[in-house]
């Protein structure tokens, strides 16, 4: 007697993206008044120019259906035929329930296996390597991927090391099978020697960054990650045409631009500029704002990379929808 194991899909592919970004921004000037802080300063350390912050009504379920319900009219799916639900997220304040679950409900998605996955601002890349696999493997036919965070919820709004970078928002993808593979496999992994360099101690319920150690990490690391994911999937430099990176840090964005050697030809998310770092938000919102925008556009060769607490990373080649 053996096990019978359903047939899967030659690849998966994302078939539509959908963003949600709070109302309120916040500007350098205004963080200005409650800290040692300029608009001058943080420009030349992050890049950033304002940030969105979630209000009370804004909640991370909340976003999350939001961004998700245009991502499913994007791929012109009905709720019903999605089976999988992803929620990537560092900002849950109650371990208990899950949220994927409930995002699903609102939906209108039936009893599909939902979850949430916490890989800090990797979470979306990882989530979208569990789908991926997930609908190759025959498991599911069709995912929603959520990237979700209320960072704000987790920072001293009055620390210059955190609250002048991190914000809200929620980003979410479709994905479904395809004869020809729109995912490439994933280069990913953790450097859990560097766990502490961002955190929430126990007890403290606030995030804590050593900014510097992150950033060494980030621009001499990373660039090795992003060349295996482009061989992995058989494509060189050359083929790429939208290079988004998890929106950290606008010097590390033009680091890792330079690094990997891309002219004036390939579009570079700047999404940290108005956005903040969205943490497992980032790299879907600063698709979408890119589609949107008409600066890229259906079928080009994308190359995101999600990086973050643990340490962890994950690169991979995407064709956009």
């Amino acid at each position: 007697m053996s096990i019978r194991l359903p047939a899967g899909a030659p690849g998966a592919r994302i078939l539509g993206l959908g963003g949600y970004r709070p109302r309120r921004r916040v500007t350098n000037d205004e963080l200005a008044q409650v800290m040692e802080t300029n608009d001058e300063w943080i420009r030349t350390r992050v890049g950033i120019a304002e940030r969105r912050w979630a209000s009370e009504d804004e909640t991370l379920v909340e976003m999350s259906v939001a961004a998700g319900g245009k991502a499913l009219a994007a791929s012109g799916l009905a709720p019903d035929e999605v089976d999988l639900v992803i929620l990537a997220s560092a900002s849950l304040t109650e371990p208990i329930p899950g949220i994927g679950p409930q995002v699903a409900h609102r939906l209108g998605i039936p009893r599909p296996g939902a979850f949430d996955l916490n890989a800090g601002c990797a979470g979306f890349c990882y989530a979208l390597e569990v789908a991926s696999s997930a609908i190759r493997a025959g498991s599911a036919r069709n995912a929603l991927v959520v990237g979700v965070e209320r960072l704000t919820d987790v920072v001293d709004k009055t620390d210059r090391s955190t609250a002048v970078i991190f914000a809200d928002g929620a980003g979410a993808a479709v994905l479904g099978a395809s004869d020809e593979p729109g995912i490439g496999p994933v280069a990913w992994g953790s450097d859990g020697d560097q766990f502490s360099a961002i955190e929430i101690a126990a007890g403290t319920g606030t995030m804590t960054m050593a900014g510097q150690a992150v950033y060494r990490w980030a621009t001499t690391r990373l660039t090795d990650t992003l060349v295996q994911a482009m061989e992995s999937a058989g494509v060189e430099a050359k083929d790429v045409d939208v290079f988004a990176p998890h929106q950290a840090n606008l010097r590390i964005v033009e680091s890792m631009t330079k690094r990997l050697g891309f002219g004036e030809d390939v579009v570079v998310a700047r999404d940290i500029v108005q956005s903040g770092n969205t943490s497992a938000a980032s790299i879907p919102l600063a698709l979408t704002a890119l589609l949107e925008s008409g600066e890229a556009k259906s079928g080009d060769l994308a190359l995101v990379l999600g990086y973050g607490a643990g340490l962890t990373f994950a690169g991979q080649v995407l064709v956009l929808p």
